[in-house]
């Protein structure tokens, strides 16, 4: 009777001869966990601003509509209060606008500046990954030959 051939042990030789470094997939994760927490700090502090604009836009237009509830002597101060509120929450409108544009504004600049640094991390790093790579795949390569010379 035949006997099953042995795969393990031609596997293990295989990969022996093919090192591969986990630090690569190690620094992978670290440096993606990294751009996730800068990410995240720029969203949260978006977040926490435009939660801040908006609540003192809330609290400016509530205590604007004071004056428009008070009873007036005359109808037409009934008018002039709303015309003046209307003109005031335009106004204010329009700073708490300008406000989260800024907002949107520094985000889009952190983001651009946050991409660019982790393009230039990862290009960096495909460098040397590739450099490695090919220097182990020579030394590789010439194991064998080295092997058979003698």
């Amino acid at each position: 009777m035949a006997t099953a051939q042995d795969y393990t042990k031609a596997f293990n030789d295989m990969m022996s001869a093919f090192p591969i470094d986990t630090s690569a997939f190690t620094e992978a994760f670290r440096a993606q966990a990294e751009l996730g927490e800068r990410m995240s700090n720029v969203a949260l502090q978006a977040a926490e601003k435009s939660t801040e604009i908006s609540s003192n836009w809330t609290k400016t237009t509530l205590s604007r509509m004071g004056n428009v509830t008070r009873v007036k002597e005359d109808p037409a101060d009934y008018s002039k209060a709303m015309s003046e509120f209307a003109s005031a929450s335009a106004e204010t409108a329009s700073e708490n606008l300008a406000a989260f544009a800024e907002v949107a504004k520094k985000v889009q600049m952190d983001t651009v500046e946050i991409m660019m640094a982790a393009g230039k991390t990862f290009s960096e790093e495909v460098n040397t990954a590739t450099r490695k790579a090919t220097d182990q795949a020579a030394s590789a390569a010439k194991k064998p030959v080295n092997a058979t010379a003698k």
